[in-house]
């Protein structure tokens, strides 16, 4: 699995494509939510290499010298720094209440949490209401658009990867006060914490991997775009898992 932390250019198969090479191969019809799947395993292998590689074996060394209570505060002083994400998108999204939490949250981790590194605020009966600008686009009507794995950033759609460079790039973030190269040790120590959080959820991936991984993508974001209402999973088949990774 990939950490999607940063924007980057994507790269897409044509339909036409797709569509010549399903006639001369005589498989079946292309999966309407997946349509670029061939393509999408080809860089997910790629992705797992890296992986496999590189970043897991740095993420497991991190959690084998780091104590648990260091590495939960590390967890929560970068979950601080998106609270001002989640106020700005939750206020494009006209959501008072949620604007309010992340305010709120803000101000108490920082001020009585040590700058963040204490999740004070969940105690206070404020937990954290996620809310990014593909959850926006979504709000407004947006459609997600086809599911693609992205090299380096893993799984994404179209909305999704615009709502993380608008984030990113776009709107104000407390990211753009970190000169370089402190910048970039940052995001590095971000990257490894999130890819050592994700170690113990391995051990729910079963059958097909990719399979696995896109589909609790999807129902992870359609679960944040409907607020976390039930509605009825166009995702899930008799072969898909049910489980959602709360950190794709």
């Amino acid at each position: 699995m990939t950490v999607s932390l940063a924007a980057g250019q994507a790269g897409m198969v044509s339909a036409q494509t797709v569509d010549e090479g399903m006639v001369s191969s005589g498989a079946a019809d292309v999966d309407p939510k997946d349509p670029y799947e061939g393509w999408n395993r080809k860089v997910f292998s790629f992705n797992e290499t890296i992986d496999r590689w590189f970043l897991k074996p740095v993420a497991q060394t991190y959690r084998a010298i780091t104590p648990g209570f260091v590495d939960r505060a590390v967890t929560n002083f970068f979950n601080n720094l998106q609270e001002v994400r989640n106020f700005t998108n939750s206020v494009l999204q006209l959501k008072g209440e949620s604007a309010v939490v992340a305010a709120g949250r803000f101000t108490y981790n920082t001020v009585f949490g040590l700058g963040g590194l204490i999740d004070v605020a969940t105690e206070f009966d404020l937990p954290e209401r996620p809310e990014d600008f593909g959850q926006t686009l979504g709000h407004w009507g947006v459609g997600s658009g086809p599911y693609l794995m992205m090299p380096f950033l893993g799984p994404a759609t179209p909305r999704y990867f615009s709502g993380l460079a608008t984030d990113g790039f776009v709107f104000p973030s407390l990211w753009d006060n970190v000169d370089s190269p402190e910048n970039w040790y940052a995001r590095g120590v971000q990257i490894v914490d999130k890819r050592a959080d994700l170690i113990p959820a391995e051990g729910f991936i079963s059958g097909d991997s990719y399979i696995f991984v896109r589909n609790a993508f999807l129902q992870r974001r359609e679960f944040l775009i409907n607020d976390g209402k039930v509605v009825e999973d166009p995702f899930a088949s008799g072969e898909d898992e049910d489980l959602m990774l709360e950190d794709f």
